[in-house]
């Protein structure tokens, strides 16, 4: 046993010297934020819960970009954990990886996807507060974290009257299962779109963000409301973004990756990262835009969960 628990440390240290390795090579960081003091900044990752390497560089060149644009939380896109969830897990997958942004204060809000085991919203680091679904506010930007694994009759009503009674600027919601992508092995997810998106764009939800697929992908606004995919921060599923899709604004298949989102006022800006520090993506939409798109689309009536 302590045999074990010895090779096991050799090889986390070996990841994490591989990572420090793999990010040195590109020591100027290109943020492409205004990174404000007083906007709300956070990271945004999904299917990270590898425990590998690949986990662990990208880990790296979060923690880099942290020193720059110092966020103040991150939103978890599902499948947390792959694999096994016990304790020596939780601090292999996530506590060691990403032990220096949790030091330096970043807390962690969790959603779930179909690897994930439901009791992972008791793990306190993921700050869901024993709840599938909740939401949290950050000045004038209200969060939604859904459980799409599990969605029925009861957390399609909460959504509803959550999203009905917010009064703020920006609603963004976050979960597994993408509504809308271009990805060859999973690809968009109707049934949950039909459930969700009337919703989405009654009550003026601005962004959604979604893992599942294992790439970077910015979807076409659809019915005024942003998309964004990323799948990538410890799993890769190369080359699967079809390229005959005409959803694409921009996608990146190639490399892991993550995301670094600002809002200021009337304008979020965003930008996807690569494991090794390279810009993706990025950009910048109002608020006000994605109001008056919204509200030339047309209003479908939301679709019901057939009773069991």
């Amino acid at each position: 046993m302590q045999c074990r628990s010895y090779l096991h440390s050799i090889l986390v240290f070996v990841l994490l010297l591989g990572a420090v390795f793999a990010v040195n090579g590109h020591s100027e960081l290109d943020l492409k934020l205004p990174n404000n003091k007083d906007s709300v900044r956070f990271m945004v990752l999904g299917d990270n819960g590898t425990g590998g390497r690949a986990q662990y560089e990208v880990a790296a060149t979060m923690a880099r970009y942290h020193r720059i644009f110092p966020f103040d939380f991150a939103i978890m896109l599902g499948d947390n954990m792959y694999g096994g969830e016990s304790k020596s897990d939780f601090v292999k997958k996530f506590e060691r990886p990403y032990k220096p942004l949790l030091d330096a204060g970043v807390k962690f809000y969790a959603s779930l996807g179909n690897h994930d085991n439901p009791s992972q919203r008791f793990f306190k680091l993921f700050n869901m507060g024993g709840k599938r679904y909740y939401t949290f506010q950050k000045g004038e930007v209200e969060f939604f974290a859904l459980d799409t694994t599990d969605m029925d009759e009861k957390q399609v009503a909460w959504v509803e009257k959550e999203l009905r009674e917010s009064d703020s600027k920006w609603k963004i919601c976050f979960f597994h299962h993408p509504l809308y992508s271009s990805g060859r092995r999973h690809g968009s997810d109707e049934e949950l779109r039909a459930l969700l998106e009337p919703l989405f764009v009654e009550y003026h939800v601005n962004v959604v963000f979604s893992g599942h697929d294992h790439f970077y992908q910015r979807i076409k606004p659809q019915h005024g409301i942003y998309y964004f995919i990323s799948g990538a921060a410890g799993k890769l599923r190369r080359s699967n973004i079809r390229k005959e899709s005409d959803l694409t604004a921009v996608g990146f298949d190639q490399d892991n990756s993550f995301m670094l989102v600002e809002i200021a006022g009337n304008n979020l800006y965003f930008q996807s990262i690569s494991r090794n520090g390279r810009t993706v993506d990025s950009g910048v939409f109002s608020c006000l835009q994605v109001q008056s798109n919204a509200a030339g689309a047309k209003r479908q009536p939301a679709a019901r969960i057939a009773s069991q």
